[in-house]
């Protein structure tokens, strides 16, 4: 009798990949900057340490960068879609720029595809960079910005902090402490050839 293989889920953590990914892309608060809930104020944004730098390391070695963040402040009437934009231009402005900035404006009860822990924006983001989605990197604070990655087919990397729960962090055993490690390691690896989004080698 052939053993039966177990079903890889968005749920299971899996191991570091061989090689370094063709795009890095961040959650944005908690992650790229401290996180302020449902800011629409510029002046609030202040980079979490080691940021800029890890953003530099990505652009440095010729990847691009991108933003993949939930804003449902949007679709709870608290933001307007004009705020996050400002919020973001602040962003580029201190650690920055990044290539491509995607969010999700809708409540976690509308069910939208593109709402994280669903794949929607990291599949926004890679084809918008013309990559796809299985070369790219996610990094996030929060298990919704790991297992949205694992749904498109990316690397999800979590960097907890004070505010990701215990049992996230203990779900995630390759986990980094800081999000300049989490790209250090990244970069460390040997890179790969890129595939344009939709299709291998001709």
């Amino acid at each position: 009798m052939t053993a039966r293989r177990r079903r890889r889920t968005p749920d299971t953590p899996t191991a570091p990949r061989a090689f370094r990914p063709t795009a890095v892309l961040f959650d944005r608060d908690g992650t790229l900057v401290h996180d302020v809930p449902y800011n629409g104020d510029p002046a609030l944004v202040r980079p979490v340490p080691g940021a800029a730098e890890a953003v530099r390391l990505v652009r440095e070695a010729g990847l691009p960068t991108g933003v993949v963040t939930n804003q449902s402040g949007i679709g709870r009437g608290l933001l307007s879609h004009e705020d996050v934009r400002r919020v973001n231009t602040r962003i580029d402005e201190l650690i920055g720029p990044l290539d491509v900035w995607v969010y999700c404006p809708h409540l976690p009860e509308a069910g939208c595809p593109c709402r994280k822990p669903l794949p929607g924006l990291v599949v926004d983001a890679a084809v918008r960079l013309g990559l796809r989605p299985e070369d790219c990197a996610v990094i996030g604070d929060i298990r919704a910005d790991v297992l949205a990655a694992r749904a498109a087919g990316a690397e999800g990397i979590l960097v907890p902090n004070t505010a990701t729960l215990p049992e996230e962090t203990e779900a995630e055993p390759g986990r980094a402490p800081d999000i300049l490690t989490a790209v250090r390691r990244l970069m460390a690896r040997p890179a790969a050839r890129a595939v344009p989004a939709g299709g291998g080698p001709a």
